[in-house]
């Protein structure tokens, strides 16, 4: 079959494009020559690799000089994978995600880290904390918290006894499809997803599957791999994980609620990567336990009221010791580097029986 005739104008901007890429492509390969000496630089003086204040540094300063007609959005994506590929060269950056493929987690870990880093697929966050203490990844992303479920109960278990700290944060908008191996929703006998999953579509499920069973797996991308096995299952799970089982979407966003979000923290030990300086807009995030008197949770609270410090999250959880104890995970504005901030801690501080600042860092966009 022959291919239709370009018009030459059609003709002549391509060649145009074409001369273009192969400029792009030689300042692209300049650029990674230049991050391979910056690799060499660092590994002398013992200095991290990879500093995610300095990435967000670069695409800052590029997305405020873009002229456009790119969006800055598009351009800030684009220099995410410039420099994750440089820094591919420099040193390979090992981070260890809830697998399999196709997860959210996943597609967090790409976001931050962009598409050239050393993905390490685990079977749950527990070992995605174990493998990142243990120095088998640098470091790892779990799941902390979801705007609609609220919090992932074992990831804020782990964070109260690993070595790790939280080095950043991503907050992914979350669109939840029925997956399968057909393209109707025809004889599906079982729904397969993370329990988290299964109750943010529990509406859409109840209305449309009533009799089929909701089963629970270890992750999202788990139940479409096993859907993918066996035509009477269905998945619940993204577009990244249709493709990837090679997959049918049935139905598109069928979570209960349109504004999904999810929460996942960077950890990492602190020998990786210490806490960044203040960028200005930061989050401290702290668990703590206060002795079982009338009045401990509300003291809690004074040293920041006094010192203008906002609490953006407070959660509890059980202590495990059969005694009615809890610990107390919050988040806070602000950077221990600003006065107010490290006042505030101190005083607050004093009154706990347990005291651990989980990490300090940029707020996600």
């Amino acid at each position: 079959m022959t291919q239709p005739q370009a018009s030459p104008d059609l003709a002549s901007l391509r060649v145009q494009i074409d001369n273009i890429d192969q400029q792009l492509l030689t300042l692209l390969n300049q650029r990674a020559l230049v991050a391979e000496r910056v690799g060499e630089v660092k590994k002398r003086e013992g200095t991290p690799f990879f500093r995610p204040d300095r990435v967000a540094q670069v695409i800052d300063k590029i997305t405020h000089a873009n002229p456009g007609p790119l969006k800055g959005a598009h351009v800030a994506a684009i220099w995410r994978e410039i420099m994750s590929a440089c820094l591919a060269l420099e040193s390979p950056q090992r981070v260890a995600v809830l697998g399999p493929e196709g997860t959210f987690c996943e597609q967090a870990a790409i976001e931050y880290f962009g598409g050239a880093a050393d993905l390490m697929y685990c079977n749950s966050f527990d070992e995605v904390f174990h493998a990142t203490a243990a120095g088998s990844a640098q470091y790892g992303v779990v799941g902390v918290e979801n705007s609609n479920e609220g919090v992932v109960t074992r990831s804020l278990d782990m964070f109260l006894h690993t070595p790790c700290h939280i080095v950043g944060e991503v907050s992914l908008l979350v669109r939840h499809n029925l997956l399968r191996q057909t393209q109707n929703a025809e004889g599906i006998e079982a729904v397969l997803a993370h329990p988290q999953a299964l109750a943010q579509c529990q509406g859409w499920l109840a209305k449309h599957l009533p009799h089929a069973e909701r089963r629970p797996v270890s992750s999202n991308a788990e139940g479409a791999r096993l859907a993918a096995t066996n035509p009477a299952w269905a998945g619940i799970a993204s577009e990244r994980a249709a493709q990837q089982y090679g997959l049918h979407v049935v139905a598109h966003a069928i979570q209960d609620e349109a504004y999904n979000r999810t929460r996942f923290a960077i950890i990492c030990l602190p020998h990786t990567l210490a806490s960044a300086a203040p960028s200005g807009h930061d989050c401290t995030s702290l668990v703590i336990s206060v002795p079982n008197r009338p009045g401990a949770v509300h003291d809690l609270l004074v040293p920041l009221k006094k010192h203008g410090v906002s609490m953006t999250r407070f959660e509890s959880r059980p202590a495990r010791t059969g005694q009615w104890e809890y610990y107390f995970y919050i988040d806070i504005e602000g950077h221990p580097a600003q006065a107010h901030v490290a006042s505030a801690l101190a005083e607050l501080q004093q009154l706990c029986a347990f005291y651990k600042v989980l990490g300090t860092y940029p707020t996600a966009a």
